[in-house]
């Protein structure tokens, strides 16, 4: 399987501009025959020596805009966060949404309208105090299958960019995302320098996100890494 073409910058124009800051990356293994189960048939399990991964990403969305307009204030900044897993078409890796969580309707509107993904209206907040980052965030009209996050960790030292081959690049090096558009598989890409990583103590954590999505044995303490964050080009979604 190749993993380094996806992160080559495609040709043509992006179809727009983004800033992912403050990264929190939370996963988890899962089995594989439970993983297979959640996804379309047309996709594959992405696994690492054996086991399929959940991943739990907490972050904020800064200066979301299309390539032709500028950011707008109060509409292109907002917390997001995303429940994922690895998988591959015909050998090209990349990730599967679960869902996505966001504070800003606008965006929940254009992405579910847009690019088919499961995004959803979520009240969130991120505080930093002496040196921890507290993250909460509450789905909106989730009923009793909440879907809620509540975590605080403290960011630790640089780890530099993951080489290609490990585990750190498997979890956080990902360029494609594929969605089920009606009966028909589409793959969208984006382009951004590898993550500037750091280590990350996660003092506490309570998560209903990957119950929310049917996925089960996301419980104990997850494997986390952190990055500053990137500038991000995204390009337009296309038959897969």
């Amino acid at each position: 399987m190749d993993r380094i073409a996806p992160t080559l910058r495609p040709d043509g124009k992006p179809a727009g501009h983004q800033r992912w800051q403050r990264l929190l990356f939370l996963h988890w293994p899962v089995p594989i025959d439970h993983m297979r189960a959640l996804l379309p048939d047309s996709l594959e399990v992405d696994d690492y020596e054996g086991r399929a991964w959940v991943g739990v990403v907490p972050f904020t969305m800064r200066d979301v805009r299309p390539r032709f307009a500028p950011a707008v204030p109060g509409v292109s900044n907002f917390h997001e966060l995303n429940v994922r897993t690895y998988v591959h078409e015909k050998g090209r890796p990349g990730v599967f949404f679960f869902s996505l969580d966001a504070a800003a309707t606008i965006a929940v509107l254009a992405a579910r309208i847009g690019w088919s993904l499961p995004y959803f209206r979520a009240s969130m907040e991120m505080v930093e105090r002496d040196s921890v980052t507290t993250y909460t965030s509450e789905r909106w009209l989730a009923g009793k299958n909440r879907a809620d996050l509540s975590c605080e960790y403290i960011v630790g030292q640089a780890l530099g960019t993951a080489t290609a081959g490990t585990f750190e690049h498997f979890l956080v090096e990902r360029y494609l995302l594929f969605v089920e558009r009606g009966d028909r598989l589409r793959v969208g890409q984006v382009h951004h320098r590898p993550y500037p990583l750091r280590s990350v103590e996660v003092r506490a954590l309570e998560q209903s996100v990957t119950q929310a999505a049917g996925i089960r044995g996301c419980e104990g303490e997850p494997h986390a890494l952190y990055s500053d964050g990137v500038d991000v080009d995204v390009f337009a979604l296309e038959e897969a």
